[in-house]
């Protein structure tokens, strides 16, 4: 995290660049964060962070920590677990919308989505692999037609991307998510509407059940 230049926004950038650090896991869960270090970190005054750090405790990603301020909030399995029920329903629904007005164009751009995510499993890069996982989801529930999918869902994603980021490893998942994901496609381009659907809500349940037991492991061994 480097230094930021003091802008009307700057509140708003920190919270961004702090819940980034969260999200990827390079704020681990219990790190204490103070308003002076953070001010120090990013060379602005302690205002701008407190907004910030307000902001992040609202969100759930900064708890109270006692005496010591606040620390990162720990993971949670169960609250992983709800946000991915949530998200299946909404995945489902968007998928059964999409699938019923797809359009070459969009045909393009999701064949697009498919190869950016098979070239970040080459890669390697976890970061990478996670964000074009949140790309392609992104994308079909923009090609439902309906906003106020992504709208609903926006809030949990950076919660389900920093489950991720703790969880996500195998290669053998990365590249089995992708081949899920062509599926997918697959039926959104035949139109096949109930197919679109089952599969959608079929990966997240799937995915769910992996990375919250990889989860569960992880936060075991930090214990």
């Amino acid at each position: 995290m480097r230094p930021l230049l003091p802008e009307p926004d700057l509140s708003e950038r920190i919270h961004d660049a702090v819940l980034d650090a969260i999200c990827s896991g390079e704020l681990k869960s219990g790190t204490r964060i103070t308003q002076e270090e953070l001010a120090q970190k990013f060379g602005v005054s302690r205002q701008p962070v407190l907004q910030a750090m307000m902001l992040l405790r609202r969100e759930g990603f900064l708890v109270d920590a006692g005496r010591k301020g606040v620390c990162v909030a720990p993971l949670d399995v169960q609250q992983a677990r709800h946000l991915y029920v949530v998200r299946g329903a909404l995945d489902g629904a968007a998928a059964r919308l999409a699938a019923g007005h797809y359009t070459p164009h969009l045909a393009q751009r999701g064949r697009q989505l498919l190869e950016v995510g098979r070239r970040a499993v080459a890669s390697g890069n976890i970061p990478s692999v996670i964000e074009a996982d949140i790309d392609f989801h992104l994308f079909v529930y923009e090609a439902s037609g309906n906003p106020v999918i992504g709208e609903t869902a926006q809030p949990h994603w950076q919660h389900l991307r920093r489950v991720m980021a703790a969880a996500l490893g195998a290669e053998d998942l990365r590249v089995s998510v992708w081949d899920e994901h062509e599926g997918i496609l697959r039926a959104l381009e035949a139109g096949q509407v109930a197919e679109a659907e089952a599969l959608a809500r079929g990966h997240t349940e799937q995915m769910s059940d992996i990375l919250t037991g990889r989860l569960k492991a992880v936060i075991s061994r930090a214990a």
